[in-house]
């Protein structure tokens, strides 16, 4: 009805193409115009310069014989002082940046291993967004951006992928569970030469405190016990802990039966025994 009455109304973002009995004559801008079709005036067709999304899915092979889907996804517009290029000279704006996108990405891929081609995703993109800028900019169209949203290799590679990153993560697990039980290998060990160096320790400074007690009795006894000599005082101590010795052994409920030589003559030899052991080992220290 709107042509009928000679007015035509273009949308916002939009742009109409005028034509004068067939011959391109103008572009309307969003609004209303005067259009008399009595006079060969008629509108050819409109083109809308909102930004618009192409997905492009392209297969090719890497460097190291991969195939991999690369997915791109361009954003594209017309631009409204060449809108007379982008609707005379393109039959199918879609095609054409789907035939540059396929030019470039199966020119760049090839050249880079799996690893790099997700390494350097950002600068396939980059050049696809320059040769399409390029070549899209002649024919009335502006590229907004250019993104490698997705790369996907084989099935079967991306399985021995996910394989082999799980075999080196397990590998890294193993080497630390091993470490740490290294760590605490040393640290047992550790702990135990202190404790022995402790109880060591303990021993001897029980053994010195004997020696210490049993030299102050030998001193006390002899100075109040006229007549009496170191031996004889030594003799009757070992004889005293020689009997203290049976009373535990006999007096306890776990002890396993020890069977030794009793009588004055067994005291007499473990005290020669034991006299003999002192002196050779004083001797020794000298």
């Amino acid at each position: 009805m709107g042509q009928a009455l000679g007015c035509y109304q273009v949308d916002q973002s939009n742009v109409a193409i005028k034509e004068h009995f067939g011959k391109f004559d103008d572009v309307l801008q969003p609004g209303c115009h005067c259009l008399p079709w009595c006079l060969g005036y008629q509108i050819a067709g409109g083109l809308s310069l909102r930004v618009q999304q192409l997905d492009v899915r392209c297969e090719t092979k890497t460097k190291d014989n991969v195939f991999v889907t690369v997915v791109a996804s361009v954003q594209y517009r017309a631009v409204a002082e060449k809108a007379s290029d982008a609707f005379y000279r393109l039959t199918n704006t879609r095609e054409q940046i789907q035939s540059y996108v396929f030019d470039v990405i199966r020119a760049s891929v090839p050249k880079l291993e799996l690893d790099s081609v997700f390494e350097q995703k950002n600068d396939i993109a980059k050049s696809v967004e320059d040769e399409l800028e390029k070549a899209m900019s002649t024919y009335g169209y502006e590229i907004v951006q250019t993104l490698i949203v997705d790369i996907e290799p084989d099935v079967n590679v991306k399985r021995a992928m996910n394989e082999i990153n799980a075999a080196a993560r397990m590998r890294l697990a193993a080497n630390e569970k091993a470490e740490a039980d290294k760590i605490l290998q040393i640290k047992k060990a550790e702990g135990e030469a202190e404790s022995k160096y402790l109880s060591g320790l303990g021993i001897a400074r029980q053994r010195q405190a004997i020696v210490d007690g049993l030299r102050d009795s030998v001193l006390a006894f002899s100075s109040n016990v006229p007549g009496t000599s170191a031996k004889d005082v030594m003799d009757m101590v070992l004889v005293t802990q020689y009997f203290d010795t049976m009373k535990e052994i006999g007096a306890s409920s776990k002890s396993s039966s020890v069977f030794i030589p009793h009588g004055p003559g067994a005291v007499r030899d473990i005290a020669v025994q034991i006299r003999d052991g002192l002196l050779q080992a004083s001797a020794s220290q000298t």
